[in-house]
């Protein structure tokens, strides 16, 4: 004989103030687990996002990054006569060869200095990440020592108003224009003409070469060519979008891990809060569970009602975690790449696997402070718990 449902509900409401504070106490690891899980896969999508599998790019071998990668001009321009790139309808190789460095800005809020990523770039860059859209001012004229800024680094740091002059490099810089990398991040860089960028850092080698692949079937054979070229026996060819999500794994990884480390203690807490509460009700409900056992109600029937208290608990808090930790999508913070450590601005990223994870993780905490209390109230003896009247 199973214990219906509307008792066990009747129960939750009779301990209100216990029952929201144990809703509370679940709701708030819940709300911490979410958060984390979902700045992780912010900075994953952030970073994953600004590849393309349909580009391919060229770096030095064993750089993890474009900033301690070197392409010279000769590998840069063999690379472009291979089969496997892309043509633009001038004839030329849909490719860019780039070069990447890091400068120093004050932050506006804190007057901190910060990292900041400029880019120099070839024609065919705007053309390659067709998600970078100007949003104000103009696109920079190549040849000129004009650059455009990314919209987040323009709303963070000091002197980044359109027509002010920024030096850096051995040059001084002309912002002409904003410009939109759609949540990639391009967002947080700066980007100006190469051959200009290369003369400003006394940079004679690229950091980069990026090409539209003619299909992203292409991508293992111009990889094979590369491996047989005895001239390009130092660069390793990766997929765009391999590669910004190797970035994306040491700095998503440290938040994962911190942050889970964070929530591990809290949901200790919770759990002892949600066994102290279920305890609290075995104690107060002995007669009423030696009434039942009299009935003819079986001791699993006692255990899977006390259990499925808790995890009714675990699922509603889990569920005003989740609807909390929403919230945080509006929210964007900036923190340096551990991978090019250069400042990244990125959001909180609310997925489906973000919701099951933290539902899941909810489900463990109540099962696991429920379970013992649960037991015990199974196995009260029918006649000590009658007598407690």
């Amino acid at each position: 004989m199973k214990i219906p449902f509307a008792y066990i509900w009747r129960s939750l409401w009779a301990r209100r103030l216990t029952t929201a504070l144990t809703l509370g106490g679940i709701a708030l690891v819940a709300f911490v687990f979410a958060a984390v899980l979902m700045l992780s896969r912010g900075v994953e999508d952030t970073l994953i996002e600004t590849g393309s599998i349909n580009n391919a790019i060229a770096l030095r071998k064993s750089a993890n990054s474009e900033l301690v990668s070197q392409i010279d001009r000769d590998g840069a321009n063999i690379l472009k006569t291979f089969p496997e790139v892309a043509m633009l309808p001038n004839g030329k190789p849909f490719a860019s060869t780039e070069v990447y460095v890091i400068i120093n800005l004050s932050k506006k809020e804190s007057n901190d200095m910060g990292n900041v990523s400029v880019r120099g770039i070839s024609p065919e860059a705007f053309q390659l990440r067709p998600q970078v859209t100007l949003i104000s001012g103009r696109w920079f004229t190549f040849g000129t020592q004009e650059i455009i800024v990314g919209k987040n680094i323009a709303h963070q740091f000091q002197k980044c108003d359109l027509g002010q002059d920024i030096r850096f490099g051995d040059a001084s810089w002309r912002i002409v224009g904003y410009f939109d990398g759609q949540g990639s991040a391009f967002d947080s860089e700066i980007w100006g003409d190469v051959e200009q960028m290369g003369a400003a850092f006394g940079r004679p080698v690229f950091s980069s070469a990026t090409f539209r692949l003619t299909s992203p079937e292409a991508f293992e054979a111009a990889k094979l060519r590369i491996q047989q070229d005895p001239r390009l026996a130092y660069v390793e060819l990766k997929r765009e979008r391999d590669y910004y999500e190797e970035q994306s794994k040491l700095m998503s990884g440290f938040i994962r891990i911190l942050g889970l480390v964070v929530t591990v203690i809290f949901s200790i807490g919770a759990m002892i809060g949600a066994m102290i509460t279920m305890y609290a009700a075995v104690a107060n409900r002995t007669v009423e569970i030696g009434t039942m056992r009299a009935l003819g109600f079986k001791r699993r029937s006692v255990l899977g009602a006390f259990l499925i208290e808790s995890i009714l608990l675990s699922i509603v808090g889990g569920a005003i975690g989740i609807a909390l930790a929403s919230l945080m999508s509006f929210i964007w913070i900036s923190t340096t790449n551990f991978g090019t450590f250069s400042e990244l601005a990125f959001g909180f990223t609310l997925a489906p696997s973000v919701i099951i994870s933290t539902l899941a993780f909810a489900l463990l905490m109540g099962i696991v402070g429920g379970f013992l209390p649960a037991v015990r109230a199974s196995r009260l003896n029918i006649l000590s718990a009658l007598r407690s009247a």
